[in-house]
């Protein structure tokens, strides 16, 4: 039977920025990026039916797809813009594909950009963005984009009546459950957590877009020093996404018919598979913080849904915001942390750079163009909120045997769904802390110290240290260790 090459997606062409020294505007990025894609396809841009946006923190029109669109003189059918998640790039890759494979779709010009380091310039989170060519208005006959995700909030009342909200404070306290499993001391397991990292900069030191090309040592970034202090236990600063950043990415996705008729067809990466999944949503309800079910589902779904085991895969790139998602990955995916294929195509956010939800669109962009260079398969990993919202691409070089499929997640949904736990409010009681962190200020004094405990019945509650015992908490891991919870909301003291 001949090949549909209508019906067969790919990954046409790329396009990656940074600006480093003009004041920029997010849209500005955004288009730099998509210019260099529609660039590398000559002639496609009238197959292009839509264009999606991830979502933009910084500065931009209430319309942005469609103020991009007309930036490039497109006429798509359709724009979008996705809900806040670092998940949303291959999350709209995977759809985009699925649509080609179905004959709904032509092509996808999907784009993010953020310019937070321009708005810090300008003393705020929002740059300037002048455009005279009708950019910052309403978005004319268009109206606003429809908005496209998952748009439940990242926490719930539980997490916010203590204050845990900052991602670096949620995170830190997953990283404490896998500290206490590893029988780390909080300085021990900065160290491991340095030599986890410090291959993440050697990449980024060889990368064009990286916001910090600079290579470092693992002990280099676990010493705390002035300019590299505790932000979270075990966390610092180095080993945090940075998020201040002027960055922007664009991939093209269309089908291998269009690319043969473009004449680029030799440039085009196939889409084999991707799956999406979600852990338990509110971190205060899951189970076990030390873990993914939610990325190891979509991880065996992708890899199923291709026809290839973990060692098939030639090259990774696991999303990084913080270490524990690096460590999560690695334990979805079955492979070591000192992974002979690296864990990272860019090096990461907190040294390629952490632009909002965009960061995996570079990730998408750099595998694609690495498996130009080299051939073979490579994955990415994403996530949204707290290691909540997951996606998985697999790509590759040749034709997938059976086309693009979308790995089924649904019963694994289904069983992560069902494991979420009773969460209690205002209880009073004793508690065993089943994660920690202690959260410091900039002038060496902690600030906070949250917990998520686990009461005698068996639910789960999240409580803030009460102000007498945080002075007596800097340095520690409190997992394991009872505590007395009272008020609401709920604060605790060391029982």
């Amino acid at each position: 039977m001949s090949l549909d090459e209508s019906r067969v997606p790919v990954v046409l062409s790329t396009g990656q920025t940074v600006e480093r020294h003009a004041t920029v505007s997010a849209l500005e990025l955004a288009a730099r990026a998509a210019r260099q894609c529609l660039d590398e396809a000559p002639g496609v841009e009238a197959r292009i039916d839509l264009v999606s946006v991830v979502d933009i923190m910084s500065a931009a029109p209430p319309a942005p797809a469609a103020a991009l669109a007309r930036r490039l003189r497109l006429e798509p059918a359709r724009t979008e813009v996705t809900t806040v998640g670092g998940n949303s790039p291959q999350w709209l890759v995977n759809r985009a594909a699925a649509a080609v494979a179905a004959g709904e779709l032509q092509g996808a010009l999907v784009v993010g950009a953020e310019a937070q380091r321009s708005a810090r310039l300008h003393g705020g989170d929002r740059a300037p963005s002048p455009h005279p060519d009708g950019d910052a208005g309403p978005g004319g006959d268009h109206g606003p984009d429809p908005v496209v995700g998952d748009d439940r909030s990242g926490v719930g009342g539980a997490e916010l009546s203590v204050g845990l909200v900052a991602p670096v404070h949620v995170y830190a306290l997953f990283e404490s459950v896998i500290a206490r499993r590893a029988g780390h001391t909080p300085a021990q397991h900065r160290a491991a957590l340095g030599a986890l990292m410090a291959p993440f900069t050697e990449v980024a030191a060889k990368h064009p877009v990286a916001w910090f090309p600079e290579l470092r040592s693992g002990t280099e970034l676990a010493t705390v020093s002035a300019d590299n202090r505790i932000v979270a236990e075990p966390y610092p600063k180095r080993m945090c996404a940075f998020f201040h950043v002027d960055q922007g990415a664009a991939v093209l996705v269309t089908s291998l018919a269009v690319a043969r008729a473009a004449g680029v067809a030799e440039r085009a990466v196939f889409c084999w598979s991707g799956a999406e999944a979600t852990d338990v949503w509110f971190p205060v309800a899951r189970p076990d913080l030390g873990s993914s079910p939610g990325l190891a589902a979509a991880v065996s779904a992708a890899t199923s849904a291709a026809q290839l085991g973990v060692d098939d895969i030639g090259a990774f790139d696991l999303y990084s915001c913080f270490p524990c998602a690096v460590e999560m990955a690695v334990e979805a995916l079955g492979i070591s942390g000192h992974d002979r294929r690296g864990l990272t195509v860019t090096g990461g956010l907190p040294y390629f750079g952490g632009p909002g939800s965009t960061y995996s669109l570079h990730a998408i962009a750099t595998i694609v163009d690495r498996l130009r260079e080299r051939g073979g398969t490579g994955l990415v990993s994403a996530l949204g909120w707290y290691a909540t919202k997951h996606a998985v691409g697999i790509y590759g070089t040749a034709p997938p045997v059976r086309g693009w499929r979308r790995g089924d997640t649904e019963e694994a949904q289904q069983a992560i769904d069902a494991s979420a736990l009773p969460v209690a409010s205002g209880a009073r009681g004793r508690a065993v802390v089943v994660a920690s962190t202690v959260a410091v200020a900039p002038d060496g004094a902690v600030s906070a110290a949250p917990v998520i405990a686990r009461l005698a019945d068996g639910s789960q509650i999240a409580a803030a240290a009460a102000p007498g015992e945080l002075a007596a908490l800097a340095g520690r891991n409190l997992v394991g260790e009872v505590v007395d919870v009272s008020g609401d909301p709920p604060r605790y003291r060391i029982a």
